[in-house]
């Protein structure tokens, strides 16, 4: 027995998959079925010993009749009047016992524990018959509803935990194409993410997207210890805790202030790049982004030394900027904050707004960070302005203010993990496109919006194997496949179709932004970006021989069956005269 599956036994043990519903049920009606039962009993008894006797058998005959309210009459003689003093005085008693049930029942019905067990109990049922690859996702907030739309627009099933109730209520309003199950648990109890689907061979990612390091953090350690193959991908915004997860497995961890700084010094050092990554990060549909205005060189003013702040301090110092930090509290690792509100002009007035090229206002209150905002700018109408959004309801007001960058925690989250598991080759490809340059980069950007205009197209991997492309083989193997060929319309081989290559992947080499002349082999991964029907085109290409010969060598040949038999059938005689 391998030790993975003697973990999951040991697991299974301690968590039995047992139902609490039925027990619950007989817990809850134990009272009132007894006080039926003893009721149905004893009027049974009473009218057997009743003048003139009848037998037990047709005492509960006729109690049974007359206890269900069907009535057959006075069955098998007629009754003298004892036996119908008793019937009444059983009727009542018998109405007294149905009320008790019912009413018993009801309230049953209305528990929240009882409904918990029959959700608990439907969840389980409708994730154990899935039958097709799903994403299990750890937390329904902001950044898991964001994703669950966009992978089921993508035809992706989803599996749902969250501490919240009514978020996980709120899937059965939410337009998804598919059924979404959703279970309201603890996601830190390994027996939940067991019954999410944790040990589903079908599951395909565990996404851990709540709002508490420490649970995001559980998540990611059950998971590389139940399922280490798994792939696991893991919020955060504490350092301390990112190296905790990578000391198991190697999940992939985003920290959403780490990221913001890092596009931030993008920006700073190259404008293309940084419009380039975001127009392809933000997903098939993305306006092309504008170019906005560039902060000029100089000193920045940090309001908020938190995880934010320190981090946003991180990166400007790292590109050789000078930073001024106001705080509310003083840091001794840090020498020199001012200490105070930001909003005290005379605490501005101490941090020399006026003479600085940028402000921050990174709290983690959103009221403060608008106030901030609007008190700097009154001072100096040129500040280049960055803020931290921290709650969604608030980005009409975020918005209203035009600030140049705005951080969204949730959302910077939401669009690098669907980056990463939507196109996984995408990823790599904007990992590598900085070290390009701001001319490449430029050019690119030119030549997408050439083909796609200001709305970004689909974005799909094409991959060259016999598999995927039965029709490619011969001219991959002639060693002369270039991939402007390839790009040729299947209507009109002297067009074009509106899809740029952004990579090809050849085992672990990654040649970025390919020319027409770029030659392909057997085997290359292509990353596509481009309308459509560009990419329907592309697929005929690649598996229809007609059309291949076509697009590749100017040839039309049969594409009917009987046609390629009867130009088969006339080569064959051709050769072989008689």
């Amino acid at each position: 027995m391998t030790r993975q599956r003697r973990r999951r036994r040991r697991i299974s043990a301690r968590y039995p998959d047992t139902s609490p519903t039925i027990f619950l049920i007989l817990r809850r009606m134990r009272a009132p079925l007894i006080v039926l039962i003893v009721i149905f009993s004893v009027s049974v008894l009473g009218l057997s010993l009743m003048p003139p006797r009848m037998g037990i058998f047709d005492a509960f005959y006729f109690m049974s009749y007359t206890a269900t309210t069907i009535g057959y009459g006075e069955l098998p003689a007629p009754f003298s009047g004892a036996q119908r003093m008793w019937v009444i005085a059983s009727i009542y008693l018998t109405v007294v016992g149905w009320a008790y049930a019912i009413g018993s029942l009801l309230t049953l019905f209305q528990d929240r524990t009882f409904r918990q067990a029959i959700a608990l109990r439907r969840f389980s049922r409708t994730v154990t018959r899935l039958r097709e690859p799903f994403l299990l996702l750890a937390g329904y907030g902001q950044t898991g509803q964001l994703l669950g739309r966009a992978f089921d627009a993508l035809g992706r099933r989803l599996v749902v935990l969250d501490l919240s109730a009514e978020r996980v209520d709120a899937l059965d309003i939410d337009a998804y194409h598919a059924d979404v199950p959703g279970l309201a648990g603890d996601v830190t109890d390994p027996r939940t993410l067991d019954l999410a689907g944790l040990e589903h061979p079908f599951c395909e990612a565990v996404l851990a997207l709540t709002d508490d390091d420490e649970a995001n953090l559980v998540v990611a350690m059950t998971a590389a210890l139940i399922r280490p193959e798994l792939q696991v991908i893991a919020r955060t915004v504490s350092p301390v805790i990112e190296q905790r997860m990578r000391a198991f497995g190697s999940p992939t961890v985003v920290n959403p202030f780490d990221r913001f700084g890092d596009r931030i010094r993008l920006a700073l050092r190259a404008p293309a790049s940084y419009q380039l990554f975001s127009w392809l990060v933000g997903g098939p549909g993305a306006e092309l982004p504008e170019a906005g205005r560039t902060p000029a060189a100089g000193r920045w003013v940090v309001c908020g030394y938190g995880r934010f702040g320190r981090k946003f301090t991180e990166d400007l110092r790292a590109d050789g900027l000078e930073a001024t930090i106001i705080d509310l509290a003083g840091h001794e690792d840090e020498p020199g904050v001012i200490v105070g509100d930001a909003s005290d002009p005379e605490v501005l007035r101490q941090a020399r707004v006026e003479e600085a090229v940028g402000f921050v206002a990174g709290t983690d209150n959103d009221t403060a960070n608008l106030s901030l905002i609007a008190a700097v700018r009154r001072r100096n109408p040129r500040l280049f302005l960055a803020a931290r959004q921290n709650r969604p309801a608030n980005a009409p007001l975020f918005a209203a203010l035009d600030i140049d960058w705005v951080l969204v925690p949730a959302e910077l989250v939401a669009r690098e993990i669907y980056a990463q598991l939507s196109t996984p080759l995408l990823w790599r490809f904007l990992q590598d496109m900085p070290a390009r340059g701001e001319e490449w980069a430029a050019r690119l950007l030119d030549r997408l919006q050439a083909h796609c205009g200001s709305r970004l197209g689909s974005v799909w991997r094409a991959v060259l194997t016999e598999a995927e492309a039965p029709a490619l083989g011969p001219w991959l193997r002639g060693g002369n496949a270039r991939l402007g060929d390839l790009l040729r319309s299947p209507q009109d081989r002297n067009r074009t179709v509106a899809a740029v290559p952004l990579m090809v992947l050849r085992g672990d080499r990654a040649i970025l932004g390919p020319d027409d002349d770029q030659q392909v082999h057997d085997g290359d991964h292509v990353l596509f970006v481009g309308h459509p029907a560009a990419h329907r085109a592309l697929l005929e290409t690649m598996t229809d021989h007609p059309i291949s010969e076509y697009v590749l060598y100017d040839r039309n040949v049969p594409s009917g069956w009987l046609w390629q038999r009867l130009r088969r059938s006339r080569r064959v005689g051709t050769n072989n005269p008689a």
